[in-house]
């Protein structure tokens, strides 16, 4: 393939396909929204930069300025996060939801990034052919890549963006379950943020894991899983069986429906489609009954990037806008490509989410790609993410 030939990976439609058992109605979700976005005893706590943003969303939901071209949309997975926000945490929902999906279309910055994502461990008892937990310069512990968070520093992070960031995700470089901690860090971050993600292959989901997982702040939790055949799931995901995840999954429904029925979680199998043997039809057939989603996202080249061959992408990296990564030490970094942190920002015991988030180093990074010097920086000039 030539270098202009390239495929880019656009994260934020990385979605092949997605199956949604069910939803509320359209119709009805911007009811509620318009009901909430009117409500003056709601609005009156919120800011004046809360108040414009909430105004751009009212126009392009409700098509109040004719003038205007819309360009934020209520997307299926939207919908499901909304059935499960209370009424009146819709507009604080919305906020933040806009920041997510556009500032990285208009390239926009505030004070602190719409998505953090925080590493509880970068160790992952799998080695998925997808992923650079097969690359051996990652995963030798004496290159100090492998590590697990403290939990006083977890608390600190949590303590850190408590209320000035709620879209926060426990996952990265490793699977967060393998975390020693995990359920005390479960556990702190109950009733703390709007939209909560925790990602996992399940094959370490123990009982006492799920109890933690329902009863904790997790507002979707993803299981990592790409393919319906025993065989096909384990030349994927070296070390897995996939007789075991399905098992821990099933486990994890019984739990929910027999002691959390009323949990507010959104539960999703996804799997990275790398291959034709794949199939989508199969997967929903054994995993729609257990979860209400399934889906296929788009195969992202990253299990080592830095030997990849340069590329003439042009198209600045959305991430720059959209999220921030802690890793396990306190490391910030602008995105898990770059595994080895080279475009590291700083380090969060050292300066704050906001400070890290505006710092001279991000603006440069910034700058760099909206000025079409990608090819500049590395390991940006081989990657494919826009």
């Amino acid at each position: 393939m030539s270098k202009s030939n390239i495929k880019t990976y656009d994260k934020q439609k990385s979605f092949i396909n997605l199956y949604v058992s069910k939803n509320e109605s359209e119709v009805n979700i911007l009811k509620k929204i318009k009901r909430k976005l009117y409500d003056k005893k709601i609005l009156s706590k919120l800011n004046n930069y809360q108040i414009k943003i909430l105004n751009i969303v009212r126009d392009d939901l409700f098509k109040t300025n004719l003038n205007k071209k819309s360009i934020f949309k209520l997307t299926p997975n939207i919908l499901n996060e909304l059935k499960l926000i209370d009424e009146n945490d819709i507009p604080k929902y919305l906020f933040h939801r806009y920041r997510y999906d556009i500032f990285p279309e208009t390239y926009q910055v505030d004070d602190y990034p719409p998505y953090l994502q925080i590493e509880p461990t970068s160790f992952c008892n799998y080695r998925c052919v997808f992923c650079f937990q097969t690359n051996k310069d990652f995963t030798k512990r004496s290159n100090g890549y492998m590590g697990k968070m403290k939990l006083d520093f977890f608390k600190y992070v949590i303590d850190e963006v408590k209320d000035k960031v709620e879209f926060i995700s426990l996952a990265s470089r490793g699977d967060p379950l393998v975390a020693p901690n995990i359920i005390k860090m479960l556990e702190y971050t109950r009733g703390k943020f709007l939209n909560l993600k925790i990602n996992t292959n399940a094959s370490v989901l123990t009982e006492r894991k799920c109890h933690a997982i329902l009863s904790s702040g997790v507002r979707t939790i993803v299981f990592s899983a790409d393919a319906a055949d025993s065989d096909l799931y384990s030349k994927i995901r070296v070390n897995g069986k996939l007789e075991k995840v399905l098992k821990n999954i099933q486990n994890f429904k019984r739990i929910r429906e027999k002691h959390y029925a009323r949990s507010k979680i959104i539960t999703r199998v996804s799997g990275v489609k790398i291959n034709d043997q794949q199939n989508f039809t199969e997967m929903k057939k054994l995993w729609s009954e257990l979860v209400d989603q399934v889906a296929f996202v788009d195969y992202c080249q990253w299990e080592n990037v830095y030997k990849m061959r340069s590329n003439e992408i042009l198209k600045p990296c959305s991430e720059l806008w959209r999220r921030l990564y802690i890793w396990w030490d306190g490391k910030a970094n602008p995105c898990e490509v770059d595994y080895r942190s080279i475009l590291s920002p700083g380090n969060l015991k050292k300066l704050n989410i906001s400070k890290l988030w505006n710092s001279e180093k991000y603006k440069e990074l910034r700058h760099n790609h909206l000025s079409s010097q990608r090819k500049k920086i590395n390991p940006c000039d081989r990657c494919t993410v826009v």
